[in-house]
């Protein structure tokens, strides 16, 4: 049965439209440890950096994402949403949205078909076609190609929040069928640098403990992986007198394991190792984290940027960017940086207010 929100609108499709009051508690709890993307809105207000935006979105659909889409559209965006993953939607999150206009189409438990229905759901309304996409894992982008990619003569660009979702841009892009530039939000330095190597720390406990409600002393652990990811969540585990066992491809990173007095192979876990496992073995993935502060940003620079600034090619998000979003998490702790004189900043060869890291710095 078509459910109908408050406000007599049905262009969506939730679990259960009931359940937004609590929803809406669970996105204002997150907007109080979000604290970058309400300073945006703050710094943001009276403009409308994202006026005839129209977004069109696939990523999680959880109340920290919810602060997101409802900063885009503070921002002056119209938006509309799938979810990327189809365990991941909080349902009573998704009836918040449902309730406030936002025209969302994602419930925890889709089927593959439910999956695709859903993206298809985003673009194909009629008497409206979006001018940028915001996704993560590369399937929303995938559909529109596959199915609709007339849509591309109007769309500005990409944000691309995965790694997953970078490598498919890159594929097209090397294959000359990138109609668009694309943003890769997933190598900013803020979140290699804070989201996957701090974050994940608290993250890989909490949701390890929630769902498997396990002691980690002594248990033997084998991380796959050293990157930023892996590192925090080594970390994290060792601290907590878990013995931690690391696997590597890659022998900068297995050397760099070694220093920091983990065990290190450059195995892989694949089927043959998991039909080995012992019973009551958790297996867990880390992976397609978000990025909220640094996607906003990325689109307001993809949709206000002069015509030919960006070709049809993948970038990464502009370093004077990647420092006002730190700049903006810097607030929440009280924290001020010294400024350079105009002496130092001729000496060092740099400005007084920015970029302070080299382009390709990671």
């Amino acid at each position: 049965m078509q459910q109908i929100n408050s406000k007599g609108s049905r262009d969506f499709c939730i679990k259960n439209i009931k359940l937004a009051g609590f929803g809406r508690r669970e996105i204002e709890l997150a907007e109080d440890e979000m604290t970058a993307l309400m300073a945006l809105r703050k710094a943001a207000q009276g403009e409308k950096p994202l006026a005839a935006a129209k977004i069109v979105g696939c990523t999680h659909v959880t109340a920290q994402t919810a602060v997101l889409f409802e900063t885009l559209m503070v921002l002056g965006a119209q938006c509309r949403w799938a979810a990327c993953n189809i365990y991941s939607t909080q349902d009573e999150v998704a009836a918040a949205l449902a309730e406030q206009d936002f025209p969302v189409f994602a419930w925890k438990g889709e089927s593959e078909d439910d999956f695709w229905w859903c993206i298809d759901r985003c673009v194909n309304e009629e008497g409206w076609e979006p001018n940028m996409i915001l996704d993560d894992g590369g399937d929303m982008t995938h559909w529109i190609y596959k199915k609709y990619p007339h849509l591309f003569k109007k769309v500005k660009g990409i944000v691309e929040e995965s790694i997953t979702g970078i490598h498919r841009l890159h594929h097209l892009s090397k294959a000359g069928k990138l109609c668009v530039p694309a943003i890769n939000v997933n190598d900013s330095v803020t979140k290699q640098k804070f989201d996957n190597l701090y974050c994940c720390r608290e993250s890989i406990l909490d949701s390890l403990k929630k769902t498997a409600d396990i002691m980690f002393g002594g248990k033997q652990v084998a991380v796959c992986g050293y990157g930023e990811v892996g590192k925090g969540c080594s970390a994290a585990l060792k601290a907590m007198g878990s013995i931690v066992y690391v696997t590597e491809i890659d022998p900068i990173c297995a050397l760099q394991l070694t220093v920091c007095l983990y065990t290190g192979n450059k195995n892989v876990v694949v089927r043959e190792h998991m039909d080995l496992m012992k019973n009551g073995c958790v297996v867990c993935n880390m992976g397609r984290s978000n990025t909220e502060i640094d996607v906003a940003l990325a689109l307001i620079e993809l949709f206000n940027a002069p015509e030919g600034r960006y070709k049809q090619d993948v970038y990464l998000l502009p370093k004077k960017l990647d420092e006002y979003v730190a700049s903006l998490h810097l607030q929440t702790f009280d924290a001020h940086l010294t400024e350079l004189t105009d002496e130092q900043a001729k000496y060092m060869g740099l400005s007084k207010y920015g970029p302070f890291k080299s382009s390709h710095y990671r």
